[in-house]
């Protein structure tokens, strides 16, 4: 197995924007000046002012003549980044847990539905792999494997309803979603009980039933609301929010 080590650039990137998801700088806060703040992480000017404009095209910072650079509000950054999606995770997982739960109900019927009406023998094709990769992984002792399949059945599902915008979202929210699937399949019985459910989804699709399809996705979703309000590692305030299965 080949084991990637981050860049010096994406270290800088991560050692900021983790900083800026903490809290540790507040909206409105100047970042320190460019030699302290190279000094202090250990690297070049270069360095800094590189990892600068990765996190202003993030949305997270904002450069501007004689004011510096400061920390933009949450709601200005960019959430489907992947890594504003892993520190979200790092600094408020319930949060993330949420936010993916109230994205996937508002978008994945729907998509369920557009696969049911535009889905060709391919896109049915790709959504049985998916299906035979999770059904091969739970039939597995460590179930390795069954969150990436589960990840590629959904993306696949977004995938074959032939909207491109719907298919890029899928691959964005990745993280998103394989915090979720972690959490809605530690609970005992989850994953066996979710496959029929998916099957479900597949059969929908192939014999174009776009109101079975979607309330297919809708009865995996709200599984997964439940089996994440059970689970060891769901929200700790005990509410209920979503993963997946």
């Amino acid at each position: 197995m080949v084991v990637s080590f981050p860049t010096t650039h994406q270290r800088v990137v991560d050692e900021i924007g983790r900083r800026i998801a903490s809290g540790a700088w507040a909206p409105g806060d100047a970042l320190p000046v460019e030699d302290a703040l190279a000094a202090g992480i250990g690297v070049s000017r270069g360095v800094v002012r590189e990892a600068v404009k990765a996190l202003v095209a993030k949305g997270m910072l904002h450069v501007r003549p004689r004011t510096g650079t400061r920390v933009l509000p949450p709601e200005q950054w960019n959430h489907l980044d992947r890594d504003v999606l892993r520190w979200k995770q790092a600094e408020d997982a319930d949060a993330l847990l949420r936010d993916t739960a109230e994205l996937r109900r508002i978008v994945e019927p729907e998509a369920a539905r557009l696969a049911a009406e535009r889905a060709g023998p391919e896109h049915v094709r790709v959504l049985y792999d998916a299906l035979a990769a999770m059904e091969a992984a739970a039939a597995e002792p460590d179930r390795d494997g069954y969150i990436e399949a589960d990840i590629a059945f959904h993306r696949a599902l977004l995938d074959a309803g032939g909207n491109r915008l719907l298919g890029s979202l899928g691959r964005a929210v990745d993280i998103a979603l394989e915090h979720s699937f972690h959490v809605s399949t530690r609970t005992p019985g989850a994953v066996e009980a979710s496959l029929p459910v998916h099957r479900a989804v597949v059969r929908a699709v192939e014999t174009r039933d776009p109101g079975a399809a979607a309330a297919a996705v809708l009865a995996i979703i709200d599984a997964a609301d439940e089996e994440i309000a059970r689970s060891p590692g769901g929200p700790s305030d005990g509410g209920r929010e979503d993963g997946s299965a």
